[in-house]
């Protein structure tokens, strides 16, 4: 327990503060509520991150107390009346817990409630309209809830509101066009939910931080939303906005994501005087046009994706000047000409795709500069000429996809740190498959289809521990194919000269006919046995419930829920590696809704910064 003492004139003034976080507490004794309500000038009460589970306890006597935190706990059920005597709090956190039902109607009473944190819990239905009257808020964090209905059309009566976030529920209809007159506001977060209708006009008046992605918003976005000098962040990203980009952008712009929308026209050349700019994510729109050489001048720029549009011309040289990009995605344009070997000056790249294009011309040799590159795709081009001899230097690939282009020779040697994919089909390489590609025993995808390759298969390829896709179809191939390990998916079609080897099987090799009658007979009876078995199960149950007394339930088992169908398999763009993992995605974390748990965890630092 703290003891703090205050001189006000004459008069002395001790606040209590009880401090009980960071501990394996289990449950709160009501003797010990009780004992705690009957202390006078207690303030502080936190009970965060402990163990404590069932339902909340009634919080009686606390006249005076001003915080209330029971955040990071297991607690569990309705939240009605239990806080209905603390009328002089100011700060209530019970966000991370397994509360349930309505948000607490009566809060709206607490006239000096200044922050209230519900986030992740189980919370439902409507944001009740009373919150309005908590005049002095100025943090609302009620994400990761069930809650449905609309936002509160008073909300904009909130003018001391900084934060408030609404993300991860079922909210719906309009976003108040009143949040723009609260000129306190920094941060508005409503992304995930169902929110349709246009954006208005102005929302983005006082705020640094705007959130409305994964949402149903429709039609342009206003001409002012991106031009405001305080802003630093916008994620307008999986909605259904149409419209050009407004070229009026803030300098003082950090990120903006639009992707996954129906933007058309041109990207706006103004994005060139945004020096401050890191992220820039425009993916899968309607964009067309070229990629405008202003994009050069972002210096700050970490990571630009303009992939799934419909962009033409050149990629500008010009993004050679950009030092600090970490992630380069152009896939899935219309791109042409040759790729500029001023990109291979990028020291910091991690990510390089420029696949699903028309660009042609060879592979620079100086691509062996990008030394913290781990993931290059130019897969689907018309590439011409060998792979360079310098790729073998690039320590840190673990991903090369090169299929579908036009290149020749011989295979080089390759990064021994490849992990991910190796991917050469559709190509027009010949001559023998080097035994040096045994050297990539993490390697687990190899795909040499749809090429002139002749010769044996060598038998060092059945040393790759990690290997467990070998694509081989359509070659000049002959020989008998080695001994795989049993888990490896071989596929060699195509390729008339192979000859199977007795000692490799299929690694699911389906069970031979001709079983015994014995076996057949005593699988015939223990079939009948087992029917017999539930028939008499049945009978028996309808039986008892002809004699059911005194409306007592059965006690049959309750139903299982179905099982959950987890969409974990990462493909690579052929479609057959088990655990290609998008390492791009790791940048995008940071601004992504769906990992709201972290970012709710960073945010109530940040929160207890602001105060």
């Amino acid at each position: 327990m703290i003891l703090e003492t205050h001189v006000l004139g004459r008069e002395l003034h001790v606040a209590l503060s009880l401090d009980l976080s960071n501990n394996r507490l289990s449950l709160i004794p009501d003797d010990f509520v009780n004992g705690c309500g009957r202390i006078d000038g207690l303030k502080l009460l936190n009970f965060s991150q402990n163990k404590l589970a069932g339902s909340l306890p009634t919080f009686n006597g606390f006249v005076g107390l001003e915080s209330l935190d029971l955040s990071f706990n297991s607690l569990s059920g309705n939240v009605s009346q239990q806080l209905d005597g603390l009328l002089a709090l100011k700060i209530l956190n019970l966000s991370f817990n397994k509360f349930s039902g309505p948000l607490p109607v009566n809060l709206g009473k607490s006239l000096l409630l200044e922050k209230l944190q519900l986030s992740m819990n189980q919370f439902q239905g409507a944001i009740p309209q009373d919150i309005a009257n908590c005049q002095n808020l100025n943090l609302l964090d009620l994400s990761g809830n069930v809650l449905d209905g609309s936002i509160p059309a008073r909300i904009g009566n909130l003018t001391k509101l900084k934060f408030l976030v609404l993300s991860s529920n079922k909210l719906i209809g309009d976003i108040p066009a009143n949040i723009s007159n609260i000129p306190t506001l920094f941060r508005f977060a409503a992304n995930q939910n169902h929110f349709d209708g246009r954006i208005p006009s102005g929302i983005t008046r006082y705020l640094s931080l705007l959130d409305l992605s994964y949402n149903q918003l429709r039609g342009p976005i206003p001409a002012d939303i991106l031009s405001q000098s305080n802003l630093q962040l916008v994620d307008l990203s999986y909605n259904q906005l149409d419209g050009s980009i407004p070229s009026s952008i803030s300098a003082s712009l950090l990120r903006l994501r639009l992707g996954r929308n129906n933007f058309s026209g041109s990207i706006p050349s103004s994005f060139g005087k945004l020096e401050k700019l890191t992220y820039l994510e425009l993916d899968e729109n309607s964009l067309t046009g070229v990629i405008p050489p202003e994009l050069g001048s972002c210096h700050s720029l970490a990571l630009l994706n303009l992939a799934q549009n419909g962009l033409t011309g050149s990629v500008p040289t010009v993004l050679g000047n950009l030092n600090a990009l970490q992630v380069l995605k152009l896939q899935h344009n219309r791109l042409d000409g040759e790729i500029p070997s001023e990109i291979t000056r990028l020291q910091k790249l991690l990510t390089l795709n420029i696949s699903w294009n028309s660009l042609t011309g060879s592979i620079p040799s100086s691509i062996s500069n990008l030394q913290n590159l781990a993931h290059l795709n130019l897969q689907c081009n018309n590439l011409q000429g060998p792979i360079p001899v310098t790729v073998n230097s690039m320590n840190s690939l673990l991903e090369l996809q090169l299929g579908q282009n036009k290149l020749n020779g011989t295979i080089p040697l390759m990064p021994v740190r490849l992990q991910i994919s190796l991917n050469l089909s559709s190509n027009l390489f010949q001559g023998a498959i080097p035994g040096t590609l045994s050297r990539l025993k993490d390697l687990e995808v190899l795909d040499l289809s749809n090429n002139n390759f002749s010769g044996d298969i060598p038998n060092s390829l059945t040393g790759m521990e990690s290997l467990n896709q070998l694509i081989l179809t359509n070659n000049q191939l002959s020989g008998v194919i080695p001994g795989f390990r049993p888990y490896v998916s071989l596929s060699a079609g195509g390729n008339a000269g192979l000859i199977n080897s007795s000692a490799t099987k299929t690694p699911q090799e389906p069970p031979k006919k001709g079983k015994s009658v014995a076996v057949t007979v005593v699988l015939a009876v223990v079939a009948a046995v087992l029917s017999a078995g539930v028939v008499s199960i049945i009978v028996v149950s309808l039986f008892r419930r002809f004699l059911k007394v005194n409306n007592q339930q059965s006690q049959s088992g309750e139903e299982l829920p179905p099982p959950q169908v987890i969409e974990g398999n990462l493909l690579t763009t052929n479609g057959i590696h088990r655990s290609n993992i998008d390492f791009t995605k790791a940048m995008e974390i940071a601004a992504n809704p769906l990992n709201i748990e972290l970012k709710t965890r960073n945010e109530l630092d940040g929160y207890r910064k602001a105060q």
